[in-house]
């Protein structure tokens, strides 16, 4: 538990894996006619028969989009992904273990034979050109007709000379190849509702960038690494981090270079695990809100900066896919007409939720689902007052690590637990900018799109965040995050709730204690001070 939630450090939201998955590239997937069926939905058949390219397929959204897409479009043709080679793994082995996640169990049920539409690109996104080969090259030119750039680096804290080549070169070499693409029917950018947080009100429309595209990208190819990260203070500006910088630029390259494409804008809002489909609570990354839930509920983490009255702009995972699954089709009809790139906020204001009540539903089902990995009973409480949380980290945080670490020395074991409290608070500093302060959203062209889709497809693909029951979300979020992520089965909740009830007692008798102490204490200075 201890060394998951470490792996989640300084990252955030939504961030997806720079490549993709499966077969061999050069194998090309055999074509396939697909047979017409007169009960497709609309944006059934718009997806039938096509062949799909999408970066960033082993990350969170990627992965959904890969399993939606077969479940459901199930006519397509083929869906090409750029996967990485990774710790050893060639491109192969790591689309083979893709499928192996639990997300795909109902896909492997309803469509068993799935595997030979789905083509493995080797590449990377943070190497010129996406690191893709000129046969693959040509094959994707010739083949492709709608494409999903979802690859970025989502760590908030990203050096900057690799978050702009990820974030910023990797859609200009994306966009310029899809130039090229003469059956192109619809490309989408994931960006991020974020992506301009130096506004206070975000429209769904395009802003001007901190910096030119074409000018950052030079300047990065231009100085090496210790001098970047000098500047990255001077670059930065206004924006908090590195990645909704490069978000922010990125969203300049499509408005510069992909004028006359079919092309468009997908900002989603802070993502988190999912609502009904394929498996309710399916999550595989701490970000954000999810890392602060395993954190509390594992008993580390007591305090957050946060302002609990605003509201948490929090959207599932699934609602978001179908979301994004239905602006590629929206794309291709507005690029026939308008010519226009559309910017599609996908957002929850219209259903809203603060952190205060994230916070009481996390807790009030969570504590149904206790792990067998908690160090402690849950204690955790939003702060407003930076001082207040400061008084929190130090007293409820750092001081009981130092007194465990040290005891853990005397006895001749590893002391880890300060070092696991420096990843956490590195953790809280990067979610405090969005915590602390509340933004409003324009979603007028997300709203009109939900509501003009065919009744079928509003089923199909339900993406209605208005519909959508907090409630009933909370049912399956905190028990998604024991199962698919501390990776703690069901089997052992009993064993778990035991354990709880014991620390439970534990920690009652500490507060206790404590409450002596400190009374004692004041009792002893009032003594002095009386005499």
């Amino acid at each position: 538990m201890v060394e998951a939630l470490l792996e989640s450090g300084g990252q955030d939201v939504a961030i997806a894996d720079s490549g993709s998955r499966a077969g061999t590239p050069t194998e090309c997937a055999p074509r396939i006619t697909p047979i017409i069926d007169m009960n497709l939905t609309p944006i059934q058949e718009f997806y039938a028969g096509q062949s799909i390219f999408i970066t960033g397929g082993t990350g969170f959204l990627g992965k959904l989009i890969i399993e939606k897409l077969l479940r459901s479009c199930s006519n397509l043709s083929v869906i090409y992904l750029l996967v990485r080679p990774k710790k050893g793994k060639d491109t192969h082995q790591r689309t083979e273990e893709l499928f192996d996640d639990p997300l795909f169990s109902k896909l492997k049920e309803e469509h068993p034979k799935f595997r030979h539409k789905i083509v493995a690109i080797e590449g990377d996104c943070s190497s010129p050109n996406l690191g893709i080969s000129e046969t693959d090259r040509s094959m994707l030119i010739n083949e492709v007709s709608i494409v999903f750039h979802v690859a970025a680096t989502l760590s908030f804290d990203e050096k900057i000379k690799l978050a702009v080549s990820i974030n910023v070169q990797s859609l200009r070499d994306m966009i310029s190849m899809s130039k090229r693409m003469s059956k192109l029917k619809s490309f989408v950018h994931v960006s991020t509702a974020y992506a301009y947080c130096t506004e206070q009100t975000i429209e769904e429309k395009l802003y001007a960038p901190p910096i030119n595209a074409e000018k950052l990208v030079t300047l990065m190819n231009c100085v090496d690494d210790n001098l970047a990260e000098e500047m990255t203070p001077y670059l930065l500006g206004k924006w908090p981090n590195t990645y909704a910088y490069t978000k922010a630029i990125a969203e300049n390259v499509v408005e510069k270079e992909a004028v006359d494409m079919p092309i468009g804008i997908f900002r989603p809002a802070i993502v988190i695990s999912t609502y009904q489909e394929p498996i309710k609570g399916w999550i595989d990354n701490f970000y954000g809100p999810t890392g602060v839930a395993a954190a509390a509920g594992a008993g580390l983490l007591r305090t957050l900066h946060c302002d609990g009255s605003i509201h948490a702009n929090v959207v599932p995972g699934d609602m978001v896919v179908n979301a994004l699954l239905s602006s590629a089709w929206d794309i291709a009809q507005v690029h026939r007409s308008k010519k226009e790139i559309p910017v599609y906020n996908y957002v929850s204001q219209d259903n809203p939720i603060t952190y205060e009540d994230l916070k009481v539903m996390s807790q009030k089902y969570g504590l149904n689902y206790p792990t067998t990995r908690a160090i402690w009973y849950y204690s955790f409480r939003n702060n407003k007052y930076r001082i207040v949380h400061l008084f929190f980290v130090y007293f409820f945080h750092l001081l009981p690590a130092l007194f465990i670490d040290a005891a853990t020395l005397c006895m001749g074991k590893r002391a880890r637990l300060l070092k696991v409290y420096k990843k956490i608070h590195r953790f809280m500093d990067v979610l405090n900018y969005f915590s602390t302060q509340e933004w409003k959203f324009g979603n007028d062209r997300m709203n009109s799109l939900v509501d003009k889709r065919d009744p079928r497809d509003k089923t199909l693909f339900f993406c209605d965040i208005k519909s959508l029951v907090w409630d009933l979300y909370f049912k399956t979020y905190l028990r998604g995050i024991r199962v698919y992520l501390i990776k703690d089965p069901l089997e052992t909740l009993p064993e778990a709730r035991i354990k709880w009830r014991r620390m439970y007692w534990i920690h009652q008798v500490v507060k206790l204690l404590l409450a002596y102490l400190v009374l004692k204490i004041v009792w002893g200075i009032l003594s002095i001070i009386m005499i």
